[in-house]
């Protein structure tokens, strides 16, 4: 209790340090500043009220035992007490509503995201998965109202693909989408099976949060730029021009490309998005490492060794292994429908975070 009270006090402070922040004239005239310190000012507010309210109610509370205490008249002592039992109540809600406010937010997770799936193990039915994978995120996404920009594939022969990579834009759209970093198993009798026997294949998924120019600066002279013709799907013209541009960062070796465009400067801005986020990822690694050797369900670190989840079709079950959570509606959440398991890993990952801050 008194370690909640002693946060929400701090945080007032902050919140009103940020309220007298917000009228100096030099920070208005910093456009990008000021848009930042005011979107602070107003998530903290909603603590602040909470907390002004908690803080009215534990007073009652002291207001109703004391009346208890010294009242003599049976009627105004049935009253406070009455009183006392709802006040509880609202305390008890009260505080749990301020725990999870207290939870501290990712700043990561406000912002948007490239996704990488690649097939690994399973030859052409992994290649197969890494498309059914792909149509899932594309149907949750529309769900959400997030915008999706495929950035680049390479298709395999059996129809699948080696590799899809997309950006995903919209509010919290890392702090949602996360929880997918890892590797999806699939359990299931592939097309070209005679025997009908079940096949274990298996597909990484990398989430990167997308990294703005503020976060890596990238120098032009380290950059080697390489352009070629596009090849697969997608018109006459994708082997008429050398639309296709690969960069390769020197001083480490990251390679980003991108072919989806019809033109190479689009291809070039989306290849740069792609290698500042998987430069800025590297900066990421030790703050998800240090996280991982924390928590045990390894919820958001992001690592993709980590086998996540599996998809058995012949039982139509779908297993998280990361909290033991199994759901028997398969066709749903390959048609999107992942709303119930994101929810689940963000309460696993939050109950953790409350470990870790004292107020669990």
């Amino acid at each position: 209790m008194r370690l909640m009270l002693d946060k929400l006090e701090s945080i007032k402070v902050r919140w009103e340090g940020l309220g007298e922040r917000l009228t100096d004239p030099e920070l208005v005239s910093d456009m990008k500043q000021f848009t930042k310190i005011s979107k602070e000012y107003k998530d903290l507010k909603i603590i602040v009220d909470t907390y002004e309210t908690y803080k009215n109610v534990l007073s009652n509370i002291d207001f109703n035992k004391e009346l208890l205490q010294n009242e003599k008249d049976d009627e105004m002592r049935d009253m406070a007490k009455g009183e006392l039992d709802e006040l509880k109540d609202e305390q008890a809600n009260l505080e749990e509503t301020i725990k999870q406010l207290l939870i501290p937010k990712d700043p990561e997770d406000e912002k948007n995201v490239i996704v990488e799936i690649r097939a690994g193990t399973g030859g052409d039915e992994a290649g197969i998965f890494v498309g059914d994978l792909y149509r899932m995120y594309m149907k949750y996404c529309e769900t959400q109202k997030f915008k999706v920009e495929l950035l680049g594939q390479n298709e395999s022969s059996s129809g699948g693909y080696k590799e899809i990579s997309f950006s995903v834009a919209g509010d919290d759209a890392y702090g949602i989408l996360k929880y997918e970093s890892g590797v999806h198993r699939v359990q299931r009798i592939p097309v070209t099976e005679s025997q009908g026997r079940v096949h274990t294949s298996a597909v990484s998924v990398a989430v990167l949060p997308e990294a703005d120019e503020v976060d890596v600066v990238v120098n032009p002279a380290d950059l080697r730029v390489d352009t070629y013709r596009a090849s697969g799907a997608g018109g006459q013209h994708v082997n008429k021009t050398e639309s296709a541009v690969r960069l390769t960062h020197i001083p480490t070796g990251v390679v980003a490309e991108c072919q989806d465009g019809r033109s190479q400067h689009k291809n070039k801005e989306a290849a740069m998005k792609m290698l500042r986020t998987k430069l800025y990822e590297a900066k990421l690694k030790k703050h998800n490492d240090a996280i991982a050797s924390r928590r045990k369900t390894l919820v958001s670190t992001g690592d993709r060794s980590a086998k996540i989840r599996t998809y058995n079709y012949p039982q139509g079950r779908v297993t998280d292994h990361r909290i033991n959570l199994t759901l028997y509606h398969l066709d749903a959440i390959i048609n999107g429908d992942l709303q119930e398991i994101l929810e689940q890993l963000r309460l696993a990952e939050n109950a953790e975070k409350l470990k870790e801050g004292g107020l669990a």
